[in-house]
């Protein structure tokens, strides 16, 4: 009973301590959305198809943006412009399998909080899945929700063939509170607001 009156007394004084904004413990998929709309970059790791390193795990950090910053701009799908030049890219054309993990400690909300980045308070979200390329009917959705958050790609070099994916969920798990990973069926994560 202590534990869980605790955690009540915690959770509301996150609420408190950020304005309210931050989601409560209890609400993980609540919790995944507002974490990834209010991040601008994510650290991807692919199986590197790299001679040397072929079948390693490579992490490497890509712009990203769910939709226009704001409460009501959030689509939940991490969309990048990428381009084949690019060495993480060069791995997905052989498996298009990543994740993405994208944390808080880029926001002030930790460093406001006194968090470290590993502290649990300092929630980060792992997501699991595949990066496929965007659709035409998709693609002007992606290019508002990037280049509201990162104007300068508007200007980045034509002759480099940019193009539009977007990060296909399968597994979430959310750290973001002590007691372990919370894990979020892409449907819970879809059917929330942040």
């Amino acid at each position: 009973m202590a534990g869980l009156t605790l955690l009540c007394v915690t959770a509301a004084l996150l609420l408190l301590a950020s304005g309210g904004a931050i989601p409560p413990p209890e609400e993980a998929a609540r919790m995944a959305r507002f974490v990834l709309h209010n991040c601008d970059w994510g650290a991807l790791a692919t199986l590197s198809a790299q001679e040397g390193l072929r079948g390693q795990p490579f992490a490497n950090i890509f712009s990203l943006s769910d939709g226009p910053p704001g409460p009501l701009g959030g689509s939940g799908v991490p969309y990048l412009y990428l381009t084949d030049m690019e060495i993480s890219v060069q791995d997905l054309e052989i498996n298009s399998n990543a994740s993405l993990t994208v944390s808080l400690a880029q926001t002030p909300y930790c460093k406001k909080h006194k968090y470290d980045p590993q502290n649990p308070l300092c929630a980060h979200i792992i997501f699991c899945g595949s990066i496929v390329k965007v659709n035409d009917s998709e693609a002007g959705l992606a290019k508002k929700a990037l280049f509201s958050r990162h104007p300068e790609m508007e200007s980045w070099p034509k002759d480099h063939n940019w193009f539009f994916a977007k990060f296909n969920i399968t597994n979430i798990w959310v750290l973001d509170y002590f007691g372990g990973l919370k894990i979020v069926t892409p449907e819970e994560y879809y059917s929330v607001k942040p």
